[in-house]
């Protein structure tokens, strides 16, 4: 498992007013990694991005063969990628070797001194439907399970691309980022799958706040 490719980016004006940053540029030599982001790198929308449970965002690498597959009557790719499509999703860190369904909540990850603990699934939202001018993405990228995923910054650090990353400690066994994406946007209510992932304490407290929510209409209506 090792870091592939980094990339950081700032807000840049966008579409109608609105800013991104999801245009990231590939980082070349060692980066810097704080507590809230990488050094030159920062989110435009600090409601949604950023924030200490999503410091750092990761996509995998293998992920990119399968956007780049040709599908349909007229064999068309399911997006057109540059070349080397790393960045593209808008990462910090292309990572080879983890994806979604063995990667679990609370993950904690060392590469070199910089020590990572993941914490959510991404969200797809418009910009990254905007971004390929195709609609459907982040219904795609959800459905699919190739969401990639969030991490806090346990500690502070240099990391530069190539590096070797090894998990140091399993978190939260029954929620991968899979299942924890699955049960985010399915349309069955679990109480007790929802109180599980509830007690996942490396969960970020958005994503919490949220199946809290969701939890307690669902005893409200076990009362009725």
């Amino acid at each position: 498992m090792k870091i592939e490719s980094i990339q950081v980016g700032t807000p840049t004006d966008y579409f109608q007013n609105q800013q991104s940053s999801i245009n990231k540029q590939p980082v070349d030599g060692p980066i810097y990694v704080g507590v809230d982001n990488l050094a030159g790198d920062k989110q435009a929308d600090l409601v949604v991005h950023g924030g200490r449970d999503k410091a750092v965002y990761v996509y995998p690498k293998e992920h990119y063969s399968y956007w780049q597959q040709s599908t349909g009557l007229l064999r068309t790719p399911r997006l057109k990628l540059p070349k080397n499509p790393h960045g593209s999703f808008g990462e910090n860190l292309t990572l080879a070797g983890l994806i979604e369904d063995t990667v679990y909540i609370g993950d904690v990850f060392a590469c070199g001194e910089v020590v990572l603990q993941v914490t959510q699934p991404r969200e797809p939202c418009w910009k990254l439907a905007f971004k390929f001018k195709q609609k459907k993405l982040p219904m795609w990228v959800i459905t699919s399970g190739r969401t990639g995923w969030y991490m806090r910054v346990l500690q502070e650090g240099i990391i530069e691309s190539g590096m070797t990353i090894t998990q140091v400690e399993q978190g939260c066994q029954d929620w991968s980022v899979l299942t924890c994406n699955q049960l985010y946007h399915g349309r069955t209510v679990n109480p007790d799958k929802l109180k599980s992932l509830v007690d996942c304490a490396a969960l970020s407290q958005s994503w919490r706040n949220s199946f809290e929510r969701r939890l307690n209409v669902s005893m409200q209506r076990r009362k009725l």
